[in-house]
């Protein structure tokens, strides 16, 4: 039996564990996970800058926010999915057509 796929689901494990054990019970407020937009906030507002506008509309609540933003997410997807599709459907034709030229089977 390889050895290999063992090592390696090692490693991930160790991977995984290690920064879990490391940082247990330390949170945003510590400084850790906090993400990169809550960093550019403050030091945005550090530097004295004023908006220049206001938006027209706020979402109600952070959930309807996230769903915007997942809506938004998903349809992105399907337009690059459609895109890809049809373009990979296109190749593909324009190859039956030249091996239908050729006389090639497939």
């Amino acid at each position: 039996m390889d050895k290999k796929p063992l090592v390696l689901l090692a490693l991930v494990a160790i991977i995984v564990i290690i920064p879990l054990t490391l940082y247990n019970g330390l949170g945003e407020d510590e400084g850790f996970f906090g993400g990169a937009d809550g960093a550019a906030g403050e030091a945005i507002e550090e530097t004295g800058y004023e908006p220049w506008f206001n938006s027209f509309w706020e979402p109600p609540s952070g959930e309807i926010e996230s769903l915007l933003f997942a809506l938004q997410a998903a349809i992105g997807a399907i337009i690059i999915g459609y895109v890809l599709g049809y373009y990979k459907g296109q190749d593909s034709e324009r190859n039956k057509e030249e091996n239908k030229k050729n006389g090639k089977r497939m």
